[in-house]
């Protein structure tokens, strides 16, 4: 399966290299107050593609940093043992952490799915 999907990696590289050398002429890029770029169409296509893929990280950002940031408190409750205790009036701070009798599922493996009928 892996040597199928080098195969299909290398076809599609080399049908896309194949377009964009079909592609080499001159094109005029209008910008705004009568600034213009002329370069080949690959450069700007590429330029565009880069513009798109830094846009899109830097709009994920936030988000990763959140979820990091979520992560990391979660993963120190766990460590210093609260979150775990499920007893709600617990009077002594000294009580090791206990766990419910049965969990709905084991906390490092990922919940199964919910079969689709």
């Amino acid at each position: 399966m892996r040597a199928l999907n080098w195969l299909w990696r290398c076809f599609l590289f080399i049908v896309l290299f194949a377009f964009a050398m079909q592609n080499k002429q001159m094109v005029d890029l209008h910008w705004f107050f009568g600034y213009q770029w002329q370069a080949p169409m690959i450069f700007i296509v590429l330029a565009v593609f880069i513009a798109g893929c830094v846009t899109g990280v830097l709009a994920m950002l936030p988000s990763w940093w959140r979820h990091r940031r979520q992560a990391r408190l979660y993963s120190l409750e766990i460590n210093h043992g609260k979150g775990l205790n499920v007893q709600k009036n617990v009077t002594s701070v000294d009580e090791p952490a206990t766990l419910p009798s049965k969990l709905p599922h084991p906390p490092d493996v990922v919940a199964p799915r919910k079969p689709v009928h």
